[in-house]
């Protein structure tokens, strides 16, 4: 555990140090947002924070690769990880700076899941009637598609100062503890690729985090949502490939399906706003993809919430889908739902005062 904590500090120093330089270059490059309607924030604001995240995981893996527990993390799966994150990343620079249209975007995230596949990062189960083994053909189309998926996801929540660097913080530190408890309860490898790329996501946005909250500094952009939300279901996908299905017993019935379950729970307030969004926009007879002011960070501004605030929300509530899901793997259901309850009646006392404020604007 020493050599991961070492891990999340070390990819969390480099990107709190590095943004700066890349918010001078984004703005000299020219790669920054400029006003709209549907915008929150209120003074041009540089994008490519996603740049800045690259580098630092980069020069992280560099020096972690030296470590003798983190070492055993690197392979083939690792490398492809690394190369998909790497061509998403320049991906998502280009949209940065040039606005690139949706179908080139959606080539360009198939692209980066086909370079999953061609290092062994596949979907290779579902749970259907137990355990079924996929056909390699329908694996890698459910890989690409669950890439793209959690790819678009992420990058419709990142409409707040803050927002979408917290809500994937957390939702790395959920599969990080999944994945690091799973390998000690179930004796799988400690040092594995999941458990490293989690580490690595929670650092780069604890260290991004300070530049990116409210009154941001700087945006990760899509360089930095695309990356991220191909960071996060590479790693999930990658904790998957590696249990063995048939060792594990029926007592562990529910680590085995939590491993595929695990990311749309995490993920389920930045799923949520994607299908809603493309729901409301199909209705109005628009492009699923066509802009708005009616995401979920939208609404709770409306009621009088500050951009903290609506953050702070949706902070919780993805810790209230996310935590217990990971504790109910290794603990009673009770404890569970007892830890749940708990971040439901912090979630409730935000939203509360949010009613208030917003009862007491409309008198």
């Amino acid at each position: 555990m020493r050599e991961f904590l070492l891990t999340i500090a070390l990819a969390a120093t480099l990107t709190h140090l590095i943004t700066p330089f890349i918010k001078d270059l984004a703005m000299k490059a020219g790669a920054y947002m400029h006003l709209r309607n549907r915008d929150t924030h209120t003074k041009v604001t540089p994008r490519w924070g996603g740049i800045g995240m690259w580098l630092a995981m980069a020069i992280t893996f560099l020096i972690v690769s030296h470590l003798p527990l983190v070492a055993k993390s690197f392979g083939r799966e690792a490398t492809g990880i690394f190369l998909a994150g790497t061509f998403i990343m320049i991906l998502g620079a280009l949209d940065d700076l040039y606005d690139l249209d949706s179908i080139t975007k959606f080539a360009g995230q198939a692209v980066a899941g086909g370079i999953l596949l061609l290092h062994g990062v596949q979907i290779l189960w579902l749970p259907i009637n137990g355990i079924y083994i996929l056909p390699p053909s329908i694996g890698q189309v459910l890989t690409i598609v669950f890439v793209m998926v959690v790819i678009n996801a992420i990058n419709f929540v990142d409409g707040l100062d803050g927002l979408a660097t917290g809500i994937v913080a957390i939702c790395a530190a959920a599969f990080f503890g999944f994945s690091y408890l799973l390998a000690v309860v179930n004796g799988l490898n400690r040092a594995g690729a999941p458990s490293l790329i989690t580490a690595i996501i929670i650092g780069v946005c604890i260290g991004f985090l300070p530049h990116n909250y409210h009154p941001a500094r700087i945006f990760m952009g899509d360089s930095g949502a695309m990356f991220l939300g191909l960071l996060l279901s590479s790693a999930a996908i990658t904790l998957t490939g590696q249990i063995d299905v048939n060792a594990i017993t029926q007592e562990r019935s529910s680590s085995a399906l939590l491993p595929l379950l695990l990311p749309f729970t995490i993920l389920a307030i930045p799923l949520l706003d994607l299908v809603l969004a493309v729901i409301r926009r199909v209705r109005a007879g628009r492009s699923p993809f066509a802009a708005d002011k009616e995401h979920l960070h939208h609404k709770l501004l409306s009621m009088g919430n500050s951009h903290r605030r609506t953050s702070a929300i949706l902070y919780s509530w993805t810790a209230m889908f996310a935590f217990p899901t990971v504790v109910a793997a290794f603990a009673p259901l009770w404890i569970a739902l007892g830890f749940g309850l708990l971040i439901f009646a912090f979630s409730f006392l935000l939203v509360k005062k949010s009613l208030g404020s917003l009862n007491e604007r409309t008198k």
